[in-house]
């Protein structure tokens, strides 16, 4: 059996420290993670309709800046009329825009809907206080 001398030893303190950075860092990134949610202010409306809560949905979003999602996911005006393509006209379409955004943005998607003979479509609103 191999013995050290007294005062030298094995010193865990950095090992520790390291670990305690990294055990931070891990924690604050899987907040970020965790709300991986788009954040949008809706406009306020007194006549706010309700969520339906149809399984055949699909949701599209406009943020402040603009940009067009489907389902949460990041895509193009062209990226919408492909899809449109492949759904069911009585398919529900949410549509969510910023307050912020463009109403250019928000009338390419009505329009996109209307050449595709979509109607069965609903623009959500935050209940006014």
């Amino acid at each position: 059996m191999i013995r050290l001398p007294k005062n030298e030893g094995l010193n865990i303190i950095p090992f520790i420290d390291i670990m305690l950075v990294l055990l931070a860092i891990v924690l604050s990134l899987s907040t970020f993670i965790a709300h991986g949610e788009i954040k949008i202010n809706l406009p306020q409306s007194e006549n706010s309709n309700s969520i339906n809560e149809n399984k055949d949905k699909v949701s599209i979003l406009i943020d402040k800046e603009n940009k067009f999602y489907i389902e949460g996911k990041t895509t193009s005006l062209e990226e919408i009329k492909a899809k449109f393509d492949t759904i069911d006209s009585k398919t529900l379409v949410e549509l969510k825009s910023d307050k912020e955004a463009k109403f250019e943005s928000f009338v390419k998607i009505i329009d996109i809907l209307k050449n595709k003979n979509h109607e069965n479509f609903q623009i959500l609103t935050e209940q006014k206080r």
